[in-house]
């Protein structure tokens, strides 16, 4: 064997010689304010909010027509949804597959729906071919053509869609616990896009007579968010929606929400369900009540992301559920500020747990009740809701949505910038009594769609409300 030694390799540095560019740091947090709106008036009536949004190519046009569900025939329930579709079927110019052919070109994309404050049309188009878009939505809302064909294909569309929503265990909860809430002749207690009974009665005369009761420029407003910079907004809007005409008529006059929040539970039984589908709600203040901020705060710390109360105790320690939640939706707000919103806790838990996990919700709003928020609970809240406005509204279709659900619900223009600081100002005290008087245990209406025959017992035995069992 040989003694040789290999010979001594030369030492190696520690690491090779390597420069890079120095760590990024984060620099001092910049002032943000939700931006605000130009609000002006066109000749015919039309009002427009514009936001210039340097930056934003894609430019986001939000349009709220005032044709409220309230006001559907008696006996048509889903006529605006109807119409709200039919829109973009054809014009006095175009066809349906022409009007379709022209929004492509223009690299448009144009959604419209129907709810209780009315219609609404969304439009978002690049900068540069915002002109041509905004006359193809003026067309569709000056002349459109309602062709009969096209009515049935939307009805027929339209009624396939419903066994599907009833089949689903959230939708028939919504739908439930609306029945429950309001009184019979509401238009709020029944399916907001219509029954198979009404739809199947919609043919395009009357879809024509809704347009025409109600769709005109007086009762339209636009708001139009995006990169102003080398575009002639006024003149685009002249030569589109401003060549609209139509009545001055005031628009439909909405009516006070009432509901009856009673303590009840309806459970809406789906044999051989393996999971409970839970909807507890009743009405509250709208965003004109002074509690709104407070009651936002409240909720968000009861229920509004993965850390909340609900979620630590019925998800993170008990497992009953992938997630429960809190949330204040406003259904109709009016200009006399007598409108409402929902107050809800939703979710799903397997259905032997579907008792035990109701007490232990009960057991988390009262022990809410007996002894409030944490400061940390609240500090956290605050800064989720404030601090994310930034990137929420980093885009101009958020900003339009939003200025255009401020003129729905009859709020000023600068509510939402308002609505931070009062947020950021709400403290424990005041967050806890608004979120302890938004979901009272003995005034919640309890929506369950399950299997009646393993769940009906364990609820009744909780005494959180009479029980009714109806089929789903």
């Amino acid at each position: 064997m040989s003694d040789a030694v290999a010979p001594a390799q030369p030492a190696q540095p520690a690491h090779p010689s390597m420069e890079f560019h120095p760590q990024p740091q984060a620099g001092p947090a910049a002032p943000w304010a939700f931006p605000a709106p130009e609000r002006g008036t066109l000749p015919n009536g039309l009002t427009v909010l514009r936001c210039h949004r340097p930056g934003q190519q894609v430019v986001a046009v939000d349009i709220n027509v005032v044709a409220p569900l309230a006001a559907e025939p008696e006996g048509l329930d889903g006529v605006a949804t109807i119409m709200a579709r039919a829109l973009s079927e054809g014009t006095d110019k175009h066809t349906a597959e022409e009007f379709t052919a022209e929004l492509e070109r223009c690299g448009a994309t144009l959604d419209a729906h129907a709810d209780h404050p009315g219609v609404r049309l969304s439009l978002e188009v690049p900068a540069s071919r915002l002109g041509k878009a905004l006359g193809l939505v003026a067309d569709a809302l000056r002349a459109p053509a309602f062709p009969d064909h096209e009515i049935e294909r939307l009805v027929g569309n339209r009624l396939d869609e419903i066994p599907h929503e009833l089949a689903n265990p959230a939708r028939r909860a919504a739908m439930a616990l609306s029945k429950e809430l309001f009184p019979a002749a509401s238009r709020m207690s029944r399916p907001r896009q219509g029954t198979e009974e009404t739809v199947a009665g919609i043919d395009a005369a009357s879809v024509r007579a809704f347009y025409e009761a109600h769709v005109r420029p007086a009762t339209t407003t636009a708001v139009v968010v995006g990169d102003f910079t080398g575009v002639d907004l006024d003149a685009a809007l002249a030569d589109s929606l401003g060549a609209w005409t139509g009545s001055p008529a005031e628009p439909h006059a909405l009516q006070p929400v009432t509901a009856d929040d009673t303590g009840r539970v309806v459970i809406v039984d789906r044999p051989g369900a393996v999971q409970t589908q839970l909807l507890i709600g009743r009405i509250g203040a709208d965003r004109h009540g002074q509690v709104w901020p407070a009651q936002s705060v409240g909720t968000y710390c009861l229920g509004g992301t993965l850390t909340s109360r609900l979620d630590r105790v019925l998800r993170e320690e008990k497992g009953y559920t992938y997630g429960v939640r809190a949330f204040g939706q406003v259904l109709l707000s009016t200009p006399e500020g007598t409108g409402a919103a929902m107050l809800a806790i939703s979710g799903s838990v397997d259905t032997a747990s579907t008792g035990p996990a109701l007490e232990d919700l009960w057991t988390v709003l009262r022990t809410l009740a007996a002894g409030g928020l944490t400061e940390e609970e609240r500090d956290s809240a605050v800064q989720n809701l404030v601090g994310v406005a930034p990137l929420k509204y980093e885009t101009a279709a958020a900003v339009a949505g939003t200025l255009a659900d401020q003129v729905e619900q009859h709020l000023p223009d600068d509510f939402q910038a308002r609505l931070y600081e009062r947020l950021a100002a709400t403290g424990t005290v005041e967050a806890t009594a608004a979120v302890v008087s938004a979901f009272p245990v003995d005034r919640l209406v309890t929506v369950l769609v399950g299997d009646a025959a393993q769940i009906e017992e364990p609820v009744r035995a909780l005494g959180i409300g009479e029980v009714t069992v109806i089929t789903g």
